[in-house]
C-alpha cells in the first residue's frame, strides 16, 4: 500500500499540511509520499490519493482542481480523500453561529465528491503572515487596502492534533482487512 499525498500550495501552509499527513500515514505503517500536484505526472503507482489545496475565498486553488479534473479516472477507481486548508483565526464558530470549518468547505468540493466519490474530506484552519510578498492579482489588491488587510489575524492556526487524527483515521481505513464478500 503505498499513497500520493498532492496538494497545491500558495504560502506553503498546505503543503506543510500534506507533508504532515504523509509522514503520519508513513508512522501508522502506510508508506506515503507529498508532492506538489504540478510535479505528478502519474498516479498509477500509488493505492491511495489525499488531495489537498489551499482555499481562497472560498474556492480550492486551481491546480488541485486541474489535477482532480485531469487525474479523475485513476482517481475514481481508487481509495481517494480531499483536505482543504484556508481559515484563519481561532474562532470555530462566525458571527452567524455557523461552523467556520463547514462554511469555508470550497465550493469546487460538490462537484469533485461526484467525480471522484471521495472516502472523506476535510477543512483545517491555514495561516497567514501578512508580511509574505503578495501571490496574484487578488493577494495584491487586498495588501494595498489596509481595511481589508488588518482584519484578517495573522499567524499559524493549523490544528496539528486534527490534522494527525485524520492521518490516523485514514491509516486505519486503509490497513483494515476487508471483510469477505457472501
Amino acid at each position: 500500500m503505498k499513497v500520493l499525498v498532492a496538494y497545491a500550495t500558495r504560502h506553503g501552509s498546505t503543503a506543510g499540511i500534506a507533508q504532515r499527513v504523509a509522514a503520519t500515514l508513513t508512522e501508522h505503517g502506510v508508506p506515503a509520499q507529498a508532492q506538489p500536484v504540478e510535479q505528478v505526472k502519474d498516479t498509477s503507482g500509488y493505492d491511495a490519493v489525499v488531495l489537498g489545496g489551499a482555499a481562497y475565498m472560498f474556492h480550492w486553488l486551481k491546480p488541485a482542481t486541474r489535477f482532480a479534473k485531469k487525474h479523475h479516472a485513476e482517481l475514481s477507481s481508487k481509495p481517494v480523500w480531499l483536505f482543504s486548508s484556508g481559515p484563519i483565526g481561532t474562532d470555530l464558530v462566525d458571527a452567524k453561529g455557523n461552523d467556520v470549518l463547514e462554511t469555508t468547505r470550497p465550493r469546487e468540493f460538490d462537484d469533485l465528491v461526484a467525480l471522484l466519490h471521495p472516502r472523506g474530506e476535510k477543512v483545517f484552519f491555514g495561516a497567514y503572515d501578512p508580511d509574505a510578498p503578495p501571490i496574484g492579482l487578488s493577494e495584491r489588491i487586498v495588501r494595498h487596502m489596509p481595511a481589508t488587510r488588518d482584519s484578517f489575524p495573522a499567524g499559524d492556526f493549523r490544528d496539528w492534533a486534527a490534522i494527525d487524527a485524520w492521518a490516523e483515521q485514514i491509516a486505519t481505513e486503509l490497513t483494515r482487512p476487508s471483510e469477505p464478500t457472501s
